[in-house]
């Protein structure tokens, strides 16, 4: 039997996946799998259930009122649960926190499979996909927690979705929690996992994409860039990974393997430090090139540390650059819990 698998965001920065069957409205297919949906009639007239589609195709028949929904709501994505049947994979934006729909984040375990480690510079952390363990979208996080505490850190996965193996790119820190742990856990271990979580996602691809990471803020890109290394497209995508120093560069061996596999696909790297050795010094402001900002026609991508999303914010108003689409989020070093939302904060 055709299926469909929904990803539902909450505004709480959870999501939670549901497969719709073919001819099935995603709030009937919701409150099968116990995830209540805002609804009063379910008849298409009060418009209770209004959400966003941020991607998919979808028929919303002609059962519903004007006052639910008027036309120019219909098409700018607004679409209402209760009449709208997928056909194809979706994305819906639900405005409303997660518990309030009864469900929250999931939880699961999975077993580390491998341990790489890059000088003093980052961990990555392989674990072994858990039976259990949900789909996720490319760019999101997850909390993990650190064994031996009641702490957790939030990562997001470098693999793809549905991966055998999850992958993370852990900044190695020098005393923090995880990295300590990182130091001497050993294959087969287990660790506690809640999410995913995040609104810093892969949107569809409509325009040239313009990426930016820095450290490792890499991570959520190589997720992005291994969902679109299976996908046809035409438009360009430039990445500029930019570090504090030139033993953070790791990983660049992955960027290339993605510049020979992607049609399109570019990337730069640049060092901070004044001291590098690099042939480009200097922050991802000073290296972005005017062809890779397509006169605002792009849709940009920024995942890095505050100070370095605040100075691209900073140099776009400066410049007058206005991207069609900007998502950015920021991690730091920190025991705060992860908060996001389309521009989101997470701590690692």
């Amino acid at each position: 039997m055709t299926s469909y698998r929904i990803a539902l965001n909450f505004e709480d920065g959870v999501t939670r996946f549901i497969d719709c069957g073919a001819n099935e409205k995603v709030l009937d297919s919701a409150f099968r799998q116990r995830i209540n949906l805002p609804m009063d009639c379910s008849d298409g007239v009060c418009g209770t259930c209004k959400c966003r589609a941020e991607s998919g195709s979808y028929d919303m028949g002609d059962d519903y009122i004007e006052d639910a929904l008027t036309q120019e709501e219909a098409n700018s994505g607004l679409v209402l649960t209760c009449q709208m049947v997928p056909s194809s994979d979706c994305v819906i934006s639900v405005p409303v926190p997660s518990t309030a729909c009864k469900t929250g984040t999931s939880q699961f375990s999975a077993t580390i499979n491998n341990i790489l480690q890059f000088g003093d510079a980052a961990y990555e952390l392989v674990l072994d996909s858990a039976l259990n363990a949900p789909s996720f979208l490319p760019g999101q996080y997850v909390n993990i927690g650190v064994p031996g505490s009641d702490q957790h850190r939030s990562y997001s996965f470098s693999s793809a979705p549905d991966s055998s193996c999850m992958r993370f790119l852990i900044k190695q820190v020098p005393g923090g929690l995880m990295s300590t742990w990182l130091s001497t856990a050993q294959s087969a271990q287990t660790v506690q996992i809640t999410g995913p979580l995040g609104s810093f996602y892969l949107r569809p691809v409509t325009r040239p994409l313009l990426l930016l990471a820095g450290g490792t803020g890499l991570a959520p890109f190589l997720s992005m860039l291994e969902v679109l290394a299976h996908q046809s497209r035409t438009q360009p995508i430039h990445l500029i990974y930019g570090v504090t120093r030139d033993q953070d560069l790791v990983l660049v061996d992955r960027l290339e393997d993605y510049a020979a596999r992607i049609s399109g696909f570019t990337f730069t790297t640049c060092v901070a430090d004044p001291q590098t050795a690099h042939e480009r010094q200097g922050y991802v402001t000073q290296h972005m090139p005017q062809e890779a900002l397509h006169d605002g026609n792009v849709d940009v991508y920024l995942c890095g540390p505050p100070p370095m999303v605040d100075a691209v914010q900073k140099h776009f108003t400066q410049a007058g650059i206005k991207p069609t689409q900007f998502y950015y989020e920021k991690f730091a070093s920190a025991t705060a819990p992860a908060v996001t939302s389309v521009s989101s904060e997470k701590a690692t």
